[in-house]
């Protein structure tokens, strides 16, 4: 379901683990991924990028990357895995939260029987000025 209004933008795409009926084209596989969806398109984003993921039980990203200007923060909701930035590795799990700097060579992989289920949020880095309730203004209603 998908709508839009003059302040907002809507869509459901449904339980996290359904993820998989979204593919993914990446530039540097032959082959689509799944459980991957990109909502700056979907919903009109206009300072951030956001992912829903899903990470099947067992496997690893086929690549490191690092970005050219944002910064990432991916937000775990379900499952077990490792996680790697320029070499060190942490274990991951519902409720681990990273924040990787554009340089940070990062990668991941799904380390337990249950699939990973996370967030990932790009935003450019350093940009950010208005932030927790400062910019926030009460409205009656």
């Amino acid at each position: 379901m998908k709508k839009n209004g003059n302040n907002f933008s809507f869509v459901d795409f449904g339980p996290f683990e359904q993820l998989d009926q979204y593919f993914f084209k990446h530039p540097m596989l032959t082959d689509n991924v799944a459980g991957k969806q990109f909502l700056k398109e979907e919903l009109g984003l206009t300072s951030m990028e956001v992912s829903l993921n899903k990470f099947p039980a067992g496997t690893a990203m086929p690549f490191s990357h690092k970005h050219r200007e944002n910064e990432e923060l991916y937000i775990f909701l379900k499952g077990k895995g490792e996680f790697c930035v320029d070499g060190e590795w942490f274990e991951v799990k519902e409720g681990t939260t990273i924040r990787v700097a554009p340089n940070g060579i990062r990668t991941w992989r799904s380390s337990s029987s249950e699939e990973l289920l996370f967030i990932v949020i790009q935003a450019k880095a350093g940009t950010l000025e208005g932030y927790s309730i400062q910019d926030g203004v009460p409205v009656n209603t």
